[in-house]
């Protein structure tokens, strides 16, 4: 059994991870807000900018359709892009993300399909280093400050220039939706070949210049506006993510604490009693 000194040490020792992970949970919950309005701002404008494209999509067919959103007609070769964040002690956050993309990668290299791997967020490049790294063609760091278009751009230009010089053929992003405080869920999104949700009986307009060029513009911007959209969202469940994993870390070193002091407590009595017992027992001997 340990000594009470060594109790007492351990329980300054979980003191002190206690002060850490309750300051984490305080930064997390601050940025939160934040992060969680930019990301439920964005999704508006990628949402009807889908719908405008889908819109002009509608009056496109055939050879004339710009070839984002045509495809190459096949579907072997596929860019698979994960985006995660780069840091950790977010409880299952990069965790979830990883494991949808290695089910991914996995159902289509059984597919006999040829996939590359690009990577958004240093948490993504350790967790699939191992098992995929010959397959990585690209590194992004998802930064520690808020995403925007300026760290978005060169994501997207990189897969369309991908997409362009022939090397791929589907492009899927998968990052985190952020649900709310308590629920982030992993999805996955077709960048490339464009898919568009359903117009429905949207009205239909008379576009100067034609469709096609319009949507020669609008593909494109949509691509980057999809990346910086997930990189907000994984912002968002990101900082939820920790701060609702922190808070558990501060209730469990806590209860750690507490019963730690009970043990101890009850080890120094169990000594006192003892000495006491010496003494009785040698008083009487005399």
């Amino acid at each position: 059994m340990a000594s009470v000194k060594e109790m007492r040490v351990r329980i300054a020792s979980v003191k002190s991870t206690q002060k850490i992970t309750k300051a984490l949970q305080m930064v997390a919950a601050a940025k939160l807000r934040r992060a969680q309005q930019t990301a439920q701002a964005a999704r508006p404008y990628a949402e009807r900018m889908a719908a405008v494209i889908a819109n002009l999509a509608s009056g496109v067919s055939g050879t004339d359709a710009p070839l984002l959103l045509a495809g190459t007609g096949s579907d072997k070769r596929h860019l698979v892009v994960v985006a995660t964040s780069d840091r950790g002690l977010a409880g299952g956050f990069n965790s979830g993300v990883v494991r949808l993309a290695r089910e991914t990668v996995q159902s289509l290299l059984q597919q006999g399909k040829d996939v590359k791997i690009l990577i958004v967020g240093r948490k993504a490049r350790d967790q699939l280093r191992r098992q995929y790294a010959d397959r990585f063609v690209e590194v992004y760091e998802a930064g520690l400050k808020s995403p925007d278009l300026n760290r978005a751009r060169p994501i997207a230009r990189r897969i369309i220039d991908l997409y362009m010089a022939g090397e791929t053929d589907v492009v899927t992003l998968i990052s985190s939706r952020f649900k709310s405080v308590v629920t982030q869920k992993p999805t996955a999104l077709q960048l490339i070949p464009a898919a568009m949700p359903d117009a429905g009986e949207a009205a239909f307009y008379e576009y100067e210049p034609d469709e096609t060029t319009i949507l020669e513009q609008l593909l494109p911007q949509n691509i980057t506006i999809q990346v910086l959209t997930a990189l907000l969202e994984n912002d968002a469940g990101f900082y939820a993510s920790q701060m609702t994993a922190m808070d558990n870390a501060t209730r469990n070193a806590g209860d750690l604490i507490n019963a730690l002091t009970i043990q101890m407590n009850r080890t120094r009595q169990a000594k006192i009693t003892t000495e006491l017992i010496e003494i009785i027992s040698g008083a009487s001997a005399l």
